[in-house]
């Protein structure tokens, strides 16, 4: 049994002229140590999926098709009250801005142990002996003292790092990162990356991380789900996407890649034509046909179906050409 499993995921989002549908037929699984990442361009409907394991969706969102599992439990039909025994404790959320995520009025200590009290009955002291333990986990000098200072005082990176602390304070089986290393410099992202790797092999967990930056993905991760306009348009192992994208818009955000694309003959970086559509008004047929090299008449009418392909139990694709090989 998968530790996660999002069966035919659906989320809509209700406006005045009607529905607006943000995921579409969502599915996949998350395996007890594994991680896996989730890539697209902003619309894609990456968060939208992160917040949805939780049940996060504000209004006027909802989900209105498919199941949640966590460890065979469904979420997706659970109350706010029974969900807290599982959001921040048994699965935990990593937010993208480490500037927002931390309350600037009150020290890291009592962020650290109010968040480990309203899911544990212990004291304060022992919840403090915990908070020490995790900061020293993510690599914090000094925890005792720092325990005692506000946001403000810590740099970027270290923001960073105990907003993971306090992922980690519960012992969760998941974490779901949401571009952990948004506005933090390369040589820091790299650290945080690496301490997340690091983590998931120590702690058990399974990593759901969610990114736009495919180069973050082809290092952290071991299966990677790509979406376009609220679908999984291809699923597979990171080593096999990388090294032969099956769908266009796969290997449009690889070649836009340096390092891992393709340039022209000016050592210019291709890019993806266009833009992600609203999604008010997705084309009919192939929502990626409109900005695709490889479009034929079918791709204009009839959507093509995510299908595993042969020979390949973990590889799923959406295009109607995909048989033919990988994209060149």
């Amino acid at each position: 049994m998968a530790l996660l499993e999002v069966k035919n995921l659906e989320v809509s989002f209700a406006l005045r002229h009607g529905d607006l549908v943000a995921l579409d037929n969502v599915s996949f699984t998350l395996d007890k140590k594994e991680r896996l990442g989730i890539v697209g361009e902003s619309g894609a409907g990456k968060s939208v999926t992160g917040f949805s394991v939780l049940n996060l969706i504000s209004k006027p969102g909802k989900i209105t098709k498919g199941e949640i599992l966590f460890e065979g439990q469904r979420l997706d039909t659970l109350t706010e009250s029974e969900l807290r025994h599982i959001r921040g404790n048994r699965i935990s959320m990593i937010f993208q801005d480490p500037m927002m995520t931390l309350n600037p009025v009150l020290t890291i200590g009592t962020q650290m142990v109010e968040t480990l009290l309203a899911h544990r009955k212990i004291s304060r002291k022992e919840a403090e002996e915990i908070a020490i333990r995790k900061l020293e986990l993510v690599h914090i000098p000094s925890p005792e003292r720092r325990l005692s200072q506000y946001p403000h005082e810590f740099s970027g990176g270290m923001r960073q790092r105990i907003i993971i602390a306090i992922a980690l304070i519960t012992d969760p089986s998941i974490i779901i990162a949401d571009e952990p290393t948004t506005a933090l410099d390369v040589t820091i992202q790299a650290e945080i990356m690496d301490l997340l790797q690091e983590l998931c092999a120590s702690e058990d967990m399974g990593l759901l991380l969610i990114t736009h930056d495919l180069g973050v993905v082809a290092e952290v991760t071991e299966r990677v789900l790509v979406m376009y306009a609220g679908k999984i348009v291809e699923m597979a192992k990171t080593r096999d996407l990388i090294a032969s994208p099956l769908h266009p818009y796969s290997r449009g955000l690889i070649n836009a890649l340096p390092g891992y694309g393709e340039c022209d003959t000016e050592n210019r970086l291709q890019q993806i034509p266009g833009s992600m559509p609203n999604l008010t008004e997705i084309a009919p047929g192939c929502s990626f046909h409109p900005r695709c090299d490889r479009c034929q008449n079918i791709c204009k009418y009839e959507v093509p179906k995510l299908r595993q392909m042969k020979n390949c139990a973990s590889r799923f694709v959406s295009c109607h050409f995909a048989e033919q090989g990988p994209v060149e």
